[in-house]
């Protein structure tokens, strides 16, 4: 796990609001606050979990981080830096893969490297991680041959080529199946035991945020802050087929989330509304919020 003293970015007082237009001539008719207040460190070589209730600000806090969106207030400093606008050393994996399909698998990961090197450098850095994710023999196949699992490594290898000093994610493996999943936390985990990439990762699936993370982060219900923080004190590699260590841990991000869950609930289906405690404590797995 990283120590304090290695901060690789540091998000200030960040604030983002966002204009509502109405009317037939569009006007201004409101704003929106999507993120209030968050500040936040990560430190190099560390994992954090994002959770949160869905339209808490846990994108757009990921896509200021990236430089996509400016903050209203606020600032985001990478190794000291004020982050104004995209840069290769903050690497996206947003929900959909976004792979060409008119390219095949080695093509779409070495993507990112094309004017930056020689082809046989390239080729060699997009093999090295094709082979991390075992889809070395399919480096020919086209993206609409491959499983959705398959295209999630694919999106992963294609942004690790590019050796970001962080890796966002958002949501990457919400569309998959519990057992692919499962396998991709066991893949990224070896990776990250090979690389120690630093990783900020949005996810509904409370489970996912636990077994991954170093850290998880807790979002309020809009407009966007961080509610509570809770460390993962379990070292790596972990035994991600153990069900027992998570536990614990999947517990109190869940019973911190049922409040926010609750307040947003009662906004929009019922002000009288309260959610059942055996309604709330499905499985583990289960995500909590995906699809709202």
């Amino acid at each position: 796990m990283a120590t304090s003293g290695d901060a690789i970015l540091d998000v200030q007082d960040l604030h983002v609001r966002f204009p509502v237009f109405g009317g037939i001539v569009p006007r201004k008719t409101a704003e929106v606050r999507a993120v209030d207040g968050v500040s936040l460190t990560l430190r190099r070589g560390e994992t954090i979990g994002l959770v949160g209730e869905s339209g808490c600000g846990k994108t757009t806090l990921l896509n200021i981080i990236a430089g996509l969106v400016p903050p209203t207030r606020g600032r985001v400093l990478e190794d000291g830096k004020e982050i104004t606008k995209p840069a290769s050393n903050r690497v996206v994996i947003f929900q959909e893969t976004a792979l060409f399909p008119w390219l095949n698998v080695i093509q779409n990961v070495e993507f990112g490297l094309v004017g930056r090197m020689e082809e046989k450098k390239r080729r060699e850095i997009a093999r090295t991680f094709l082979n991390l994710f075992h889809l070395g023999r399919f480096e020919r196949s086209f993206v609409h041959e491959l499983s959705g699992g398959m295209k999630s490594r694919v999106a992963i290898a294609r942004a690790l080529a590019l050796n970001p000093q962080v890796l966002l994610m958002d949501e990457p493996f919400a569309a998959l199946d519990a057992q692919t999943r499962g396998i991709l936390h066991e893949e990224l985990q070896d990776i990250w035991m090979k690389t120690r990439q630093t990783i900020l990762f949005v996810t509904h699936n409370v489970r996912e945020a636990v077994r991954l993370g170093d850290r998880v982060l807790v979002f309020s219900a809009r407009p966007g802050r961080i509610k509570r923080e809770f460390p993962i004190e379990k070292s790596r590699p972990r035994d991600l087929e153990d069900p027992t260590w998570p536990a614990p841990y999947i517990q109190l991000v869940q019973n911190e989330l049922r409040e926010e869950i609750e307040k947003v609930l009662q906004q929009e289906v019922d002000h009288g509304w309260k959610l059942k405690k055996a309604e709330f404590l499905r499985p583990a797995g289960v995500d909590l919020g995906s699809g709202i």
